[in-house]
């Protein structure tokens, strides 16, 4: 029997993903044999019809488990550690979706890899993330935090967002465009590849800036430090404005109000097999030509 260095594991599916049920109870099952104990997220319990087991929801598994494995796309991901990087659990994902730069386990050798990572023979990453606040009338609330990227847009194509950008209380440029994304170097590979911002390895410590179809060709993508303070200020009454965190609903920001965006105290306690290759992994999911 392996002796696991993780005592109690959670384990998290996809309810888009039914048809991947054998992937959830082989794992159950095999884990189970090796005298771990292990937590099931209420929603893949139900499609395994798990009544035996123990059975939580997020907050249950961030609690007591030491590490979570997760099953879908890198989606998936960010849904289940949105809650649980608020705990003390590493992270690791079984790729179902499509591209997967946080699920980097292949569901036919998975098995074999987490058998390795069980027994402590794995890489670790810290992935620094970022809280989103909000200033009105002198008083800070605090809206989020992100893992990907934060987003300013709007609830229609049509109208532009004029906001100023200062970066530790310094103007930077004023703005008019559809909005702005602010990404981590782990959200380098989302949303902000497709504006056309750069690729940035998750061991920087960077924040990137790429304004959303500006209406001045000059305005560019920008990387900053991630200790920076950054604020949007708007000048005149706002409305159907809206700010998102990941993949998470977004919430309307009325009125005359500061965005403020800075790293948070939490982090994303994800972790790889030892072959991981972070640039292998772009080399294959973005297609990049072969030496």
């Amino acid at each position: 029997m392996t002796i696991s260095i993780f005592h109690t594991i959670g384990l998290i599916g996809n309810t888009y993903y039914p048809q991947a049920i054998h992937i959830y109870y082989t794992l159950y099952n095999w884990l189970h044999k090796k005298g771990i104990k292990v937590i099931i997220e209420q929603h893949t319990a139900n499609l395994l019809h798990a009544r035996k087991a123990i059975i939580g929801n997020l907050k249950d598994i961030g609690n007591l488990a030491d590490l979570a494995i997760i099953i879908g796309g890198d989606g998936n991901i960010l849904r289940a550690a949105n809650i649980l990087i608020r705990y003390n659990i590493k992270i690791i994902g079984i790729n179902l979706g499509t591209v997967g730069f946080l699920a980097d386990l292949h569901p036919k050798s998975a098995l074999a890899e987490l058998s390795k990572v069980l027994t402590g023979n794995f890489t670790n990453e810290k992935r620094f993330l970022l809280d989103v606040k909000i200033k009105r009338n002198n008083t800070v609330f605090k809206l989020g935090t992100a893992i990907n990227e934060v987003i300013l847009h709007t609830n229609t194509i049509r109208q532009l967002i004029k906001f100023k950008l200062y970066i530790n209380n310094k103007f930077i440029f004023s703005s008019r465009s559809d909005g702005l994304i602010i990404a981590t170097p782990t959200g380098s590979t989302a949303y902000s590849l497709s504006a056309g911002g750069p690729i940035v390895t998750p061991a920087i410590n960077a924040v990137i800036l790429i304004p959303i179809c500006p209406h001045i060709l000059s305005s560019r993508p920008i990387v900053v430090d991630n200790k920076s303070i950054i604020s949007l200020k708007f000048s005149q009454f706002i409305s159907k404005i809206r700010l998102g965190c990941d993949n998470q609903a977004p919430i309307n920001i009325y009125g005359k109000k500061e965005i403020l965006i800075q790293r948070s105290n939490y982090f994303l306690d994800l972790i790889h097999p030892n072959t991981y290759n972070y640039f292998k992994n772009l080399t294959i999911k973005l297609g990049w030509s072969k030496k």
